[in-house]
């Protein structure tokens, strides 16, 4: 099972909001490389669901892909801060994605201890210079986070 990494700002959506909703509308993605992360996404696949822009960024809880991904709406919506001048109803380059409330974690688990941690020196997430706000985790990380959130 692929597993993935997903940013969002707390004021956005935060994985409190989620917990609360159930379910939401991941939307505002606005590089291709994450666009196309969130189109090889199957339902069922697992996220760390990870604050960011905040004082304590870091990863909050868990989430879940819902169902197939689809045009995102905030492009074509000139109200959206997330609006595409350049998109229209036939040809909307973004993708958004239902996602669904798995588990917060009782505290964040912050950037600087994924930096910190041996075993994680290729995630995405803690090179230099890489600032996707979607991302695929292996197997191998995937579980070494887990059992830094579980300890």
């Amino acid at each position: 099972m692929p597993y993935w990494l997903m940013k969002s700002e707390p004021d956005e959506l935060s994985i409190h909001d989620l917990k609360r909703l159930t379910k939401a509308r991941w939307d505002g993605v606005r590089n291709y490389q994450a666009r196309n992360f969130m189109r090889s996404m199957n339902p069922g696949d697992l996220f760390f669901f990870y604050h960011s822009s905040c004082p304590e960024p870091g990863i909050a809880g868990i989430a879940r892909i819902e169902g197939e991904p689809y045009p995102d709406p905030t492009a074509l919506d000139p109200q959206s801060h997330y609006h595409d001048a350049k998109a229209t109803a036939e040809k909307n380059p973004w993708t958004a994605r239902d996602v669904a409330f798995v588990e917060a974690f009782t505290a964040v688990l912050p950037l600087a201890t994924l930096r910190d941690q041996a075993g994680l020196e290729e995630l995405p997430l803690v090179k230099r210079g890489s600032r996707l706000s979607v991302m695929p985790v292996d197997d191998e990380q995937w579980r070494l986070i887990l059992s830094l959130v579980r300890r």
